[in-house]
């Protein structure tokens, strides 16, 4: 049999989509040699102005008007596919993405697999107007669904949870179509990780409570401010704080660094994530679905904090139910919540146990295994 060729497309809007298809790509090329992978990021074949206008603004509007943003999810979740507004919005993204339909054809797959739904949307008119004939996939990559994942003429969905399998089923998805797999992670975040040797790396102390304060590839988020807040904090606890490519978060993290010796650690952009989660107790994170789940695949509890309306509140609201988080609406009450999770370690040990449970650290390989199995 000739080896298997399976293309994954993402959006780099927002890192999550990207970070999912990524981390199918990188477990087919540690678990299946057979296999011939290729990643394309849908943003690098549009024009200019059109990427500019669906990340850059997207990036914008979450950070800076969130309840606009809030606004914006809930009524495009609504709004009806056949409505002239939509089919204007899915005409021009396919006059947009003609390079797109290249680079796939040039690659000739033998099955797609899209972790965001513009791809899927670009290849369902493809394959209504014959000219696709290859299974497409979508996975989702919240913990929840918004009406834009449910594209007709795929030949399947990947859910995060049973929750949203049962959604989209109610979507009128066929149940055949629907796999619950959860939102993949890369293989590290799979892998066994001794805390005493990770902490041994990054000059933390193994036995000592530890906090990881994340900000995202980009550091979004005031991380000096609540950094500054958690270190007056009467507790006994080391943070660390990943800053990402936020160098300037990252300068005034180091000069608060300087006064709390010992005790706070911020890093930059860092590929050893995994690590560093290895050796926390608890993260305090901006609740994205990616990040989210690499945390439950470490079996890590959570503080999420200040959730953007959508998608974040949603993937908040199952972590909540589930018990593998708390939520911070701001700084405030970010206080008070490490505060009693400090002073009731059983109560953050029940946390963990709630995540350690939720966690599908396999998801990749389940989706893999799925698509290929579909092709035999």
């Amino acid at each position: 049999m000739s080896q298997r060729k399976i293309l994954f497309l993402s959006v780099s809007a927002g890192a999550g989509h990207v970070r999912a298809a990524e981390a199918l790509r990188q477990t087919a090329a540690a678990n299946l040699p057979d296999v011939q992978t290729l990643h394309l990021d849908v943003m690098a074949y549009v024009p200019a102005a059109f990427r500019k206008l669906y990340t850059d603004f997207y990036i914008k509007l979450v950070n800076s008007y969130p309840t606009l943003w809030g606004m914006l999810y809930q009524s495009t979740n609504e709004a009806d596919p056949g409505s002239p507004s939509q089919k204007l919005r899915r005409a021009a993204e396919r006059l947009s993405t003609r390079a797109l339909c290249r680079a796939i054809d040039a690659f000739a797959p033998d099955a797609i697999v899209c972790t965001h739904f513009l791809p899927a949307e670009i290849l369902m008119h493809e394959i209504r107007r014959e000219r696709l004939k290859v299974p497409v996939w979508v996975q989702v990559t919240d913990f929840d669904l918004h009406g834009m994942w449910v594209i007709p003429r795929m030949t399947g969905f990947f859910a995060a949870s049973d929750e949203i399998a049962f959604r989209m089923r109610a979507n009128h998805i066929e149940a055949e179509r629907v796999h619950t797999t959860g939102i993949p992670v890369v293989p590290a975040f799979a892998l066994p990780q001794d805390r005493q040797a990770c902490a041994k790396h990054f000059g933390l102390d193994p036995a000592r409570r530890t906090i990881m304060l994340m900000g995202g590839g980009a550091g979004m988020g005031k991380l000096d401010e609540v950094a500054a807040a958690l270190m007056r904090l009467e507790h006994d606890f080391q943070l660390i704080v990943l800053a990402g490519r936020n160098e300037a978060a990252l300068k005034k993290l180091q000069a608060i660094a300087s006064e709390h010796a010992g005790r706070l650690f911020p890093f930059g952009f860092t590929n050893e994530v995994e690590r560093l989660m290895a050796c926390s107790d608890l993260v305090i994170t901006k609740p994205g679905g990616l990040t989210t789940s690499e945390c439950l695949a470490m079996g890590v509890p959570m503080v999420v904090n200040a959730p953007i309306p959508g998608q974040e509140e949603r993937n908040a609201d199952y972590l909540l139910e589930q018990g593998a988080a708390l939520k911070a609406v701001d700084l405030i009450s970010l206080e008070y919540r490490v505060r009693l999770l400090l002073a009731e370690p059983e109560r953050l040990e029940q946390m963990r146990a709630r995540a350690r449970s939720l966690g599908r650290p396999q998801a990749a390989q389940h989706v893999l295994d799925i698509v290929l199995k579909q092709l035999n």
